[in-house]
């Protein structure tokens, strides 16, 4: 398998699933304590993959939850942010200069700050008031984010079977591994289609929007300098729509929650205009030792392993290595 290193795939997984009993601490801890609404914060990538985790809350829980841009809530605040708030942050390296600004802002009201990342001496772990450490360079977070949310959920009543799902997630790496091997034959498949692709057409939804819009800004934007539009399966048919052509390169990613109806729409009319539409499904995918009324939950991390492959390939046919930046932490902004 294209640049796939195995054991450290399998290492970094483990350790975020090893979190679990510090994570149902922190979370039976907030939840004894009491607190009023909960903040998902993150910058680029980490803002988007919190999405999932606000979508899951907002459709089974009484909560109030909100994903929020790092920057903007620094500058702008919140007035429903204070002491008896609590506000989660993710940072692979723990030095994300935004998620840092936000952190203090938070502080300063009161908050309760929450953080996970992979370093235990970074300005992010030292800054929040709890840090939870997977190993260096784990990604994605979605891991802990659902161990989190599951718990805390259950605690209020508002998760069935968290118990159950926690227990197959110890297996976590195992699955996921098995999910990139089985990916890799349409990944390769995909870059030598598209390695001239200046172009793509992203749709997403329910809990893999946020995976969208990260694949489409953080992944082909950022790391292979390709253009892109990213729209929600459920807003295609008021706009985007019109700038599909018959050569339009059309991404989408399904997953099996209850938005796939939308996603399928989408799909349909796609294919009656451009003769270029892929589609990523994570039903095409065995999680040998996941419980079907789970395999939803799960869809972003099974999607960002199977395009995980896709970067690599793409990385090979175009000759542009994903390390490759012009400006991002470049240049001063």
């Amino acid at each position: 398998m294209l640049g796939f290193n195995e054991p450290e795939f399998l290492s970094q997984l483990a350790s975020t699933v090893a979190l679990r009993p510090r994570i149902e601490e922190l979370a039976d801890r907030l939840v004894d304590e009491g607190f009023d609404n909960l903040f998902l914060v993150g910058a680029g990538g980490t803002y988007a993959q919190m999405w999932p985790y606000e979508h899951l809350a907002r459709r089974s829980s009484t909560l109030p939850v909100r994903a929020v841009i790092a920057a903007e809530l620094a500058a702008s605040g919140d007035a429903t942010l204070g002491e008896r708030s609590v506000a989660v942050f993710t940072s692979v390296s723990g030095t994300t200069e935004d998620s840092l600004r936000a952190i203090g802002f938070c502080k300063s009201k009161g908050v309760h700050t929450v953080g996970f990342t992979g370093y235990t001496d970074s300005p992010v772990a030292r800054s929040v008031d709890t840090a939870l450490v997977s190993e260096p360079k784990a990604w994605p977070f979605d891991p802990q984010m659902l161990l989190f949310m599951g718990r805390l959920l259950d605690r209020r009543g508002e998760f069935e079977g968290y118990e159950k799902l926690a227990d197959e997630l110890a297996d976590l790496p195992r699955v996921l591994a098995g999910v990139a091997k089985q990916a890799e034959a349409p990944a390769a498949a995909f870059a030598e289609a598209h390695k001239d692709t200046d172009y793509h057409f992203l749709v997403g939804g329910g809990n893999l929007w946020g995976f969208t819009y990260l694949y489409s800004m953080c992944i082909l934007e950022e790391m292979q300098w390709l253009r892109t539009t990213r729209v929600h399966s459920a807003e295609f048919f008021h706009g985007s729509l019109e700038l599909l052509e018959q050569d339009t390169s059309v991404v989408i990613f399904q997953g099996e929650d209850e938005t796939r109806a939308l996603t399928d729409r989408v799909e349909a009319f796609a294919r009656r205009v451009s003769r270029d539409v892929t589609v990523f499904d994570t039903r095409d995918y065995a999680l040998e030792g996941i419980s079907p009324e789970f395999r939803g939950l799960l869809a972003p991390l099974v999607l960002d392993t199977v395009m995980g492959r896709v970067s690599k390939h793409l990385e090979r046919v175009r000759d542009h290595s994903l390390d490759l930046r012009r400006y991002y932490r470049v240049m001063e902004y």
